[in-house]
């Protein structure tokens, strides 16, 4: 069972899948992957030669089990290069969806597949798309996707930065420290952190370093949120960027109330992801964070949100009562399998789909094939009417 601290979205990054850490990984960068990724890769591609994956993903097996796919940004500029895990370019989610209307997947709305899991009356190659966050960018550049292919999605909106058209002060360090890596890799910080610091953002390394000294330094000085903006403002304009060209684009902003209605009004589901992007370990302080989502996301819906993500994938065995205290009916989480009948609805898998997944390792998921590479993660849920204790 994951215990991990929980976050705080005033001062860390939004929407991290468990995959991404406070300072995402740059995308631009090219590692090779596993050797156990290799051979899964070679195995599949041997699959599909062979026609296995067809095989599997029409099979009755794969019938009653249902794929949740979870993606994040969608970048309007040059975020996915960036960071790779957080972000994902336009055209790669277009190519995503053209897989799923050229493979025949029945693309269904939240609440309906989560229904028709559990009454085992799925169809055939059943999936569901969702966005965790609620960035902006989901607005202006998936949503325009998902209309031209004619796909239901689910946005698990956290609605702190929805009063605030500011980008997410811990993102945005991260990104502006990442564009600057060529331009200024050693820039005086004495206009930032009020001391010299030696910074190399020309390394992963070295970027990671100065994200975790301006984090610090939020911490120790205590700054509310107007002054984390003017040091953001600040930060930006030391390293020879434009906060105004880039606060005008939108990046790494969470759509307002305004944008997140016309979402609605559109067909879009909106769903729970707490307000401050955390889960603290407080009955009442998880509640709070449940009851003050809930009081800005239901009079957009027109009715009461029941389903919930959690913020950067961290669970415990004592939130499940709290939801359901709460009035959830269903949970997601971030790790990979498919969910079944016997999931519990309060830990249903997903696969969080990322710029460094291949179009075969998609599809190994998408068929259900990739599953039986992970037995335990893929099972991990089944047939639990709670989490496990602490490992």
């Amino acid at each position: 069972m994951t215990t991990v601290q929980t976050p705080d979205t005033s001062q860390r990054p939004s929407g991290s899948s468990g995959a991404t850490s406070s300072t995402p990984t740059n995308g631009a960068q090219a590692h090779a992957p596993p050797m156990t990724v290799v051979v899964k890769r070679r195995v599949l591609g041997a699959s599909s030669r062979l026609g296995i994956l067809d095989g599997v993903r029409d099979s009755k097996w794969r019938q009653r089990r249902l794929l949740i796919l979870c993606y994040h940004s969608i970048s309007i500029d040059d975020e996915h290069e960036w960071s790779g895990t957080y972000s994902m370019s336009p055209d790669v989610l277009e190519s995503r969806l053209r897989m799923l209307r050229d493979g025949g997947y029945n693309v269904l709305p939240l609440d309906e597949a989560i229904r028709r899991l559990y009454e085992r009356t799925l169809p055939p190659r059943s999936v569901v798309l969702t966005f965790d966050d609620g960035m902006y960018d989901f607005h202006a550049r998936a949503r325009p996707l998902l209309q031209q292919y004619g796909f239901p999605a689910t946005v698990y909106l956290t609605t702190f930065y929805s009063e605030y058209r500011k980008p997410i002060f811990g993102l945005f360090c991260s990104y502006v420290l990442w564009r600057a890596r060529t331009r200024m890799p050693q820039p005086d910080t004495r206009s930032i952190l009020g001391r010299q610091s030696e910074w190399n953002l020309s390394t992963d390394r070295g970027r990671q370093r100065a994200h975790r000294e301006i984090m610090d330094f939020v911490v120790r000085e205590q700054l509310s949120l107007s002054d984390r903006m003017v040091l953001a403002e600040r930060l930006t304009g030391a390293l020879g960027d434009d906060y105004e060209a880039l606060q005008a684009k939108r990046v790494l902003t969470v759509m307002t109330h305004e944008e997140a209605a016309e979402l609605v009004r559109d067909g879009v589901d909106v769903q729970l992801h707490t307000h401050r992007h955390r889960t603290p370990n407080d009955h009442d302080l998880f509640l709070r964070e449940i009851e003050d989502n809930r009081a800005r996301i239901d009079p957009i819906r027109h009715g009461v949100a029941r389903h919930f993500c959690y913020p950067s994938g961290i669970y415990r065995s004592e939130f499940l009562p709290w939801l359901r205290e709460a009035g959830v009916q269903t949970a997601t989480t971030c790790d990979p399998g498919l969910a079944s009948s016997r999931s519990e609805p309060l830990l249903l898998p997903r696969l969080v789909d990322t710029s460094y997944l291949s179009p075969l390792d998609v599809e190994g998921w998408m068929t259900g094939m990739s599953a039986f590479f992970m037995p335990r993660k893929a099972s991990v849920h089944a047939g639990r009417t709670q989490a496990a204790s602490d490992v």
